[in-house]
């Protein structure tokens, strides 16, 4: 995705950077075996525990590596996961975005209703780059769309969503 939206983006990304943080974000989440969005939204006490297991994680990587590249990979996880620079941006907007778009091709019957409301809940990850607010419009489309054929109420769902 990364490599596909990087041209479209309103700035210019180092792509090279925006890769790594991409990958050492996965890598360091199957070290840590991952905990889903959609269980830390049933239980936000489980947050606190994929935040040790991923910090456990880096500085395992961290220490491995340190010979060569351990101390880059630690930072640029780390810039990954404060969301301050634009590439940190776009790899986190493009984290959330894919997995609502995998989550687009699940079968409905698979979906529980707690994953109708995620469906609205990407804006805070894209509203800085026009782009990637589209992309996250045409996903959340889909997933309305969806929704819509199964016989949800998805007005019932924005408003529960959006207060």
């Amino acid at each position: 995705m990364a490599v596909l939206i990087e041209p479209l983006l309103k700035q210019k990304v180092d792509t090279s950077r925006l890769l790594k943080m991409i990958i050492l974000h996965d890598l360091v989440e199957a070290e840590a075996k991952d905990i889903s969005a959609l269980d830390v939204l049933r239980n936000p006490s489980l947050k606190i525990l994929k935040e040790e297991k991923e910090k456990q994680a880096i500085e395992n990587l961290r220490n491995t590596l340190k010979d060569t590249n351990g101390q880059e990979i630690y930072d640029l996880f780390h810039e990954f996961e404060s969301k301050e620079t634009y590439e940190a941006k776009v790899a986190n907007a493009l984290d959330k975005l894919e997995v609502q778009l995998q989550h687009n091709h699940a079968d409905f019957s698979t979906w529980e209703e707690i994953e109708y409301d995620m469906s609205y809940m990407m804006d805070k990850h894209v509203l800085f780059d026009e782009t990637l607010f589209e992309l996250k419009r045409q996903i959340e489309n889909e997933a309305e769309q969806k929704m819509k054929n199964a016989g949800v109420n998805t007005d019932l769902v924005r408003r529960r969503v959006m207060g």
